[in-house]
């Protein structure tokens, strides 16, 4: 176990917290890992699987103020490791400047999302809501064999190692890191290139930033991306020679945000906009492209066909749900997480096409079934595809509970369902070593097994998810459920340790 001190520091949660995302498969951890050889419970670990497996996670060391939100937790960053037959788990939190300040303080310093900022206790604050504390707790990917943990509403990027999972402070990128803003959580790591493309918010004019990283680890370019006022961004996508960002019409109440505020509020009548730009273009390159009134958390993949950018993501029904179902959590807690489940939302696979020549925008749903969180093979991103892993959502719960792979070429899907109890993790494709197909590899998820009280990795046949995991691996602690996670290739990791 991990012995500094963070490690040594004990969880201040009260015993009898009742708190629907701070117990049962949300209940947080406080000790860190070395696990090594890792059981196998069921299957064979894969001969030609070559990687690791990292998986963010909301992990709250302090209780709030007030209300407690499952985006507010503290990074912790979750890896299994795979390479000749064996595998091992590591799990770190982020060190990060809140969370050490915290820990020095002997209790939380910031607000969360759903509580008022004058319950601050710091004046200092991160990215576009300057009073909250960065807690790198959203996102993960990996940058010249390095992990980057971020935050969704803009912050620092975090430096892990993959393997060991040892906190490497800051990145800065030769000074070149704007550190006023900070970078949202969602950038995007280019294998073919290198290159690590971003973005990020605040309240201020022009309001949207760009930025492209190269391969040295130099802020090479940043831009401008002029909007009507401040707006609340949570990913982007990338082809061969464009990036797509947006405005969706889900953001603050301008009357409520003068008074420090931050409530967001669906504006109906206000169309979706998708920004389009070369990735080394300047702000007047900008091309604005409208289309229906929705909200968008992530998108799975684009590319050019044509004249003609694809965009692929989870068009989201109802952004704003008015009421939660009958899904047992106390009722003085729905008001506040109804927006969270995957059904409450109503997001499905989707597609926009924005004509370069036309200006024209087409779209179109790609499946009926309610699925998130999708995952593909890292060697398409950015160029035409055929395979969406993704997740399946407890009713009226941010939880998984369950796999579904879409074959965006015959509309067929394939389904796994964890059982009853079971919730998993985003699921990341794992390309077999030697792989030659788009679905050869396998999907990497990890569970939280209410029903044994503990927690497993499990190894999928990508191309046939239908038949269950191939392979069980028992972890050492029942894990915290969580969300984003990535897979970084044994053979690209050791690229740039060589």
């Amino acid at each position: 176990m991990n012995t500094d001190v963070v490690a040594k520091y004990l969880s201040t949660l009260p015993e009898d917290d009742d708190h629907p995302y701070r117990t049962g498969a949300w209940r947080p951890q406080t000790t860190e890992w070395d696990a090594d050889d890792l059981e196998v419970v069921a299957g064979e670990i894969p001969a030609d699987l070559d990687g690791v497996y990292l998986r963010n996670t909301e992990n709250p060391l302090h209780p709030a103020f007030k209300f407690y939100h499952p985006f507010d937790g503290d990074g912790m960053l979750h890896i299994v490791g795979f390479r000749d037959g064996k595998a091992f788990y590591r799990n770190r939190f982020v060190r990060t400047d809140g969370l050490l300040a915290e820990i020095e303080a002997g209790g939380p310093l910031w607000p969360g999302i759903a509580e008022p900022v004058e319950l601050a206790r710091s004046e200092r604050g991160w990215g576009a809501r300057t009073f909250m504390k960065d807690a790198s707790s959203t996102d993960v990917t990996v940058h010249r064999g390095t992990a980057l943990t971020s935050f969704y509403q803009c912050g620092d990027l975090y430096r892990i190692d993959p393997y060991t999972g040892d906190n490497l402070g800051k990145e800065d990128w030769h000074g070149g890191f704007p550190t006023e803003i900070g970078v949202s959580a969602h950038p995007k790591s280019d294998d073919r290139t290198d290159e690590l493309l971003f973005f990020n918010y605040g309240k201020q004019a022009p309001y949207l930033h760009y930025g492209v990283v190269d391969a040295t680890n130099a802020l090479v370019h940043y831009v401008d991306v002029e909007l009507p006022g401040p707006r609340l961004p949570h990913d982007m996508a990338f082809t061969d020679n464009f990036v797509i960002l947006n405005d969706f019409p889900l953001f603050w109440d301008a009357e409520l945000l003068k008074q420090n505020a931050h409530i967001p509020r669906l504006h109906r009548d206000v169309p979706s906009r998708f920004a389009v730009l070369p990735r080394r273009g300047g702000s007047d390159e900008v091309r604005w492209f409208e289309a229906a009134s929705t909200y968008v958390l992530h998108f799975t993949n684009a590319y050019e066909d044509g004249d003609e950018i694809v965009l692929d993501g989870f068009f989201q029904g109802e952004p704003a749900p008015s009421a939660g179902i009958d899904n047992g959590m106390d009722r003085k807690w729905q008001h506040i997480f109804r927006g969270l489940s995957l059904d409450g939302m109503q997001t499905r696979l989707h597609r926009w096409r924005f004509n370069l020549t036309t200006g024209q925008t087409r779209e179109e749903q790609l499946s009926d079934s309610i699925t998130e969180f999708g995952m593909i093979n890292a060697a398409n991103a950015g160029r035409d595809y055929r395979y969406v892993y993704a997740a399946t959502g407890k009713p009226g719960w941010f939880l998984f509970d369950g796999l579904v792979r879409h074959d965006l070429h015959t509309g067929s899907e394939q389904r796994f369902a964890f059982e009853d109890g079971v919730f998993g993790s985003e699921t990341a494709m794992a390309p077999r070593v030697g792989s030659t197909g788009e679905d050869d590899g396998y999907l990497v998820t990890i569970t939280t097994d209410m029903n044994a009280d503990e927690s497993y990795c499990l190894v999928f046949d990508a191309a046939r998810v239908a038949d269950g995991p191939v392979c069980k691996l028992q972890l050492p602690e029942r894990v915290s459920s969580g969300t984003h996670s990535t897979w970084a290739a044994g053979s690209e990791l050791r690229r740039w340790r060589d």
